[in-house]
């Protein structure tokens, strides 16, 4: 069997070649702006930042329990010392601390300067002033060091990263009020055809919702991007070049779905050619062999299938890294795994294909994956119900049940 959407004149690019094309001609944007900590969530650092503290800042307890020195006391034996006041958070102890005393002190509590040690409340037994300790106590323990966590001087978040909740808690916790970060990629999409009919209307024959946007909505949902939705452009030459040119004066991206195949009415290719650049066009990949990367100007274009599954497929291993790399953010592996197939697919050699899977995992830690049903690239279903995509290289003649696969999981799951 031949993938007779494989036999073309010209070599179609695999996808890795056609990655590294787009990995040539992406330039990073440069501009950067300063923001305030709370709007910094899922933007790409541009600058390195320090922490002016130590954290902590003075040696605090790591337990609630009781602080005191350990000099002079024998742990062979249980020993009695007599509590003369309270350190808790926030509110320290003031007084000196002398031999022979303790005090009780609460988690995050700063510790006497005397103090070496804390020791569980639970270790303990108290009558009222007086705290009895028990036999062999571990001495210089459940203590918090000065700058245990972050040295003042230190790199807290190092550029080019995508800050995440937990950074955000970081740099709070050095008193971090704004970040310089790379200012938002500015994107476009749209879709293009005549049987595009938007939600909400009533479908004439031959006409289909507009699906793509929703996805392609969903999909360019990221704090590093602004994105301006052009809506639907009908199958129209003049029309669909003057949205190009205008889209292309005031972004960085554009992304368009459907007119990008060999049909009398698909312009984007020509258009494209016409009006800037094309670096390539068809990949040898399935779904979506019928994919243009060009500039219009300075702006990058996309020209993606009309397919829906084709969309996310393309969308999600060719544009996305694009888009990660324009941003400035590290260009992250998706997590391979291998697992055994527990259907037998269908494949002819010529393109790499990414059949929707269920990924499932046995007692033994063995991978299982099946099919997600039917793998047509206009049904949205089955991706839909799938957690996974079963790979299947160019070579590839089919696979039998038993045979170990290669699996990308869906979503944003890196190593």
């Amino acid at each position: 069997m031949i993938d007779q959407c494989s036999l073309e004149l010209t070599p179609m690019l695999t996808i890795d070649a056609a990655l590294l094309r787009i990995n040539e001609a992406i330039e990073v944007i440069s501009e950067s702006e300063k923001i305030t900590l709370k709007e910094a969530l899922g933007r790409v650092l541009a600058e390195p930042v320090y922490s002016s503290i130590n954290i902590p800042q003075e040696r605090n307890a790591a337990m609630d329990g009781y602080a005191f020195s350990s000099s002079g006391i024998n742990t062979k034996k249980t020993f009695i010392l007599n509590k003369v006041g309270v350190s808790w958070a926030g509110q320290p102890f003031k007084g000196e601390l002398l031999a022979g005393q303790c005090v009780r002190i609460f988690t995050g509590a700063v510790l006497p300067a005397e103090a070496d040690s804390v020791i569980m409340q639970e270790h303990v037994q108290v009558d009222e002033q007086l705290i009895h300790f028990p036999v062999e106590v571990d001495l210089g323990q459940n203590i918090r060091e000065m700058g245990e966590d972050i040295k003042q001087g230190s790199l807290l978040v190092a550029p080019l990263h995508k800050l995440t909740a937990i950074d955000m808690g970081l740099l709070a916790s050095a008193g971090i009020e704004y970040v310089t970060v790379k200012r938002r990629v500015k994107i476009a999409f749209f879709s293009t055809g005549d049987e595009l009919v938007g939600l909400g209307q009533a479908l004439a024959s031959g006409q289909i919702y507009d699906s793509n946007r929703y996805t392609l909505s969903g999909l360019l949902c990221d704090a590093s991007y602004s994105v301006t939705d052009m809506g639907v452009i009908p199958d129209n030459r003049q029309l669909l070049q003057d949205s190009f040119l205008e889209a292309a004066q005031n972004h960085d991206v554009i992304i368009t779905t459907g007119g990008a195949s060999v049909g009398e009415a698909d312009y984007v290719k020509e258009i494209l050619s016409h009006c800037g650049t094309v670096d390539f066009w068809k990949i040898a990949i399935k779904p979506g062999k019928p994919l243009a990367f060009g500039k219009i100007g300075r702006c990058y274009f996309f020209g993606l299938p009309g397919n829906p599954v084709a969309v996310i497929v393309t969308f999600k291993y060719i544009v996305e890294p694009a888009l990660k790399q324009l941003a400035g953010a590290p260009i992250m592996n998706r997590i391979q795994l291998t697992a055994r197939c527990t259907s037998s697919l269908k494949k002819a050699p010529g393109r790499q294909e990414y059949q929707r899977g269920i990924l499932s995992q046995e007692m033994n830690g063995e991978f299982l994956v099946a099919s997600s049903g039917k793998q047509g690239s206009n049904i949205l279903s089955a991706i839909s119900h799938a957690n996974c995509y079963i790979v299947l290289p160019i070579e590839c003649s089919g696979v039998q049940v038993g045979d170990k696969v290669r699996v990308d999981l869906i979503g944003d799951t890196f190593y």
